[in-house]
């Protein structure tokens, strides 16, 4: 250890050091620039203004609630103050809380992690009186050494350690975790996040349990829910029976995911689907859908979708088909998550993840020279630094046999002509599974994902099952032919997952700065504002979604500003 490193920890240890230090050499600057509020500290002020004065001119929406809101990480804390700001404008009695951490993957000197607390406490106590702010450091019961996991109920710890390990699994962008072996780079960081997540939710869970009834949180908000402490918080407020409404962004400016009760990265549509089941498009929605479909073939942005799904624009067919050497034997079409994404893990239903699945699928397709078999790794792997799917493969194929083509992320190849050249789907969690139906490919899910029992797929549940299936394909591909019936059945769920599911929503986590230049909290506290939002808020402070209410046409992004506003980002935020 380094000597400055020895007297950080000394001084770390210490009581009033940092305060200290604070007070006489730092207060008011970030402890680390990179990690500075410097915009929230301008900005927080207005926002509290407009939130105090449309409290005053407006009568409060609905019955207020004792809503604590909770996030961890600068982005996030930055979203987390204003949204809590727009929530009491509501007339809800809003607790913002925090913890300062500079990355969820690495440790902090306890001498720069107080000072860190102090300086977030001194920037968002600027929104006092009108929310509470409150570090979970200074809980009566944190105590930032190793947790005693004994004041923790065995089933809340099992939780916990389940959200650990998907830390573990996404930093690294790996599925296999020795979450014993402290030596191994894996298991190091499973220990690591496994005592910060304990840390937050004892933390929690004593300061819940020491509240009377009629003083604690009527709802909790988590950005995320999955991950990280805001997961750890969630498994505690689910095993305390207290409400929590989970929420993300997805690829769509002007949306947000929200879930009642549940993680929002679950993506679960069923309550969607029964409330609007034998719904058919009419012809401006089969516009709407054509013009989506066409702009992720053909690389282009669309309307609020700030996200291109391809490198290039489609090339055909007929060209990739020779371009991969295929002959006329039926081609299935694997499309690969990217290892360990987030809506990759915990999805398992009969394999023990995505990896054991394409591994002996590709087992499989060695023994049957009869078909060929293309694994379209995910594009998103350009933009990950872990293992590729193909690394996977190569593990269980030495060789690769000719019936089998590995078509990597960086090549130029668009997966539609994939597609198109395509006869049978076989897909993990991926929402090019949804487009295959769409297509009228029969496909086979083996994942736990969102279009999975929707009526136009083919749902395996077993080992035994599954290779049934493939066997029964291999021999006859034709009798799984997708009806019309059916094909129209997946575009009709398409539309309601893209355009109904998402929730208007003014402040997309990355375009946030931007986004509060066009979208003051006035504005989104006035009429105008809360025609479009009213009903997404209430549901951040509880209230049950009314599937009933469309939200398809209440957008801010016409198309012709959509344009304009679009960034050029291919990559996306890995999901």
């Amino acid at each position: 250890m380094a000597k400055s490193s020895k007297v950080k920890h000394l001084l770390g240890e210490l009581p009033f050091t940092a305060e200290i230090y604070w007070q006489l050499r730092q207060r008011g600057k970030p402890p680390r620039k990179k990690f500075s509020l410097q915009q929230t500290e301008q900005r927080l002020p207005i926002w509290v203004s407009e939130a105090s004065q449309a409290l005053k001119n407006n009568h409060p929406h609905g019955a207020a609630k004792r809503i604590f809101l909770f996030s961890t990480l600068r982005l996030w804390i930055e979203h987390s103050a204003l949204l809590s700001v727009a929530l009491a404008g509501r007339g809800h009695q809003v607790t913002l809380c925090f913890l300062p951490y500079y990355f969820w993957h690495q440790p902090i000197q306890r001498f720069d992690l107080r000072r860190q607390n102090l300086y977030f406490k001194d920037v968002l106590g600027k929104a006092v009186p009108l929310i509470q702010v409150r570090s979970l450091l200074d809980f009566p019961s944190a105590n930032h050494s190793a947790p005693h996991t004994s004041e923790l109920p065995d089933v809340l710890q099992q939780a916990i350690r389940q959200v650990s390990l998907r830390d573990a699994q996404y930093t690294l962008q790996v599925e296999d975790v020795d979450m014993e072996a402290e030596t191994t780079n894996s298991g190091a960081l499973f220990q690591f996040r496994l005592q910060r997540n304990l840390f937050a939710a004892r933390a929690f869970y004593e300061w819940v349990q020491c509240l009377p009834p009629s003083q604690r949180p009527e709802v909790v908000v988590l950005p995320n829910g999955s991950i990280l402490e805001m997961g750890a918080l969630y498994q505690t407020c689910r095993y305390l029976e207290l409400p929590v409404v989970t929420y993300e962004f997805g690829e769509q400016r002007g949306r947000i995911w929200l879930a009642k009760n549940d993680e929002v990265m679950l993506q679960d549509t069923h309550a969607l689907w029964q409330a609007r089941q034998g719904f058919s498009l009419d012809e401006k929605q089969w516009q709407q859908m054509r013009a989506l479909t066409s702009a992720r073939q053909s690389a282009n942005l669309w309307n609020n979708f700030y996200r291109r799904w391809q490198a290039l624009p489609s090339q055909g067919g007929e060209q990739v088909h020779k371009a991969l050497g295929l002959d006329s034997r039926p081609v299935f079409l694997l499309a690969a998550n990217v290892l360990a994404d987030s809506l990759t893990l915990g999805r398992q239903v009969f394999s023990e993840n995505m990896t054991e699945w394409i591994q002996q699928t590709v087992k499989f397709f060695a023994q049957h020279p009869e078909v060929q078999l293309i694994v379209r790794m995910h594009p998103g792997e350009r933009y990950t630094k872990g293992p590729s799917v193909s690394q996977v493969i190569h593990q269980a194929l030495q060789p690769i046999p000719e019936n089998i083509h590995l078509v990597h992320a960086q090549e130029a190849v668009n997966t539609y002509d994939l597609i198109e050249i395509a006869d049978l789907g076989l897909v993990y969690t991926t929402t090019v599974g949804l487009e295959m139906a769409m297509s009228g490919l029969p496909v086979i899910v083996a994942g736990n994902t969102h279009y999975r029992g929707k009526g136009f797929t083919l749902d395996v549940d077993s080992w035994e099952n599954y290779y049934a299936l493939l066997n029964q394909t291999v021999r006859s591909i034709e009798e799984f032919r997708l009806s019309n019936a059916e094909i129209e059945r997946a575009w009709s769920y398409a539309y309601l997952f893209f355009f109904e599911y998402p929730c208007p929503f003014p402040w997309h986590l990355k375009h946030f700065w931007h986004e509060t230049e066009s979208w003051s909290v006035s504005r989104v506290l006035s009429e105008e504002g809360m025609e479009l939002f009213g009903e997404t808020f209430d549901m951040l402070a509880g209230k049950d979604r009314d599937w009933s209410i469309t939200f398809s046409n209440r957008s801010y992004l016409p198309d012709e500003q959509g344009a304009e506003l679009h960034t050029s980002n291919e990559g996306g935020l890995l999901r």
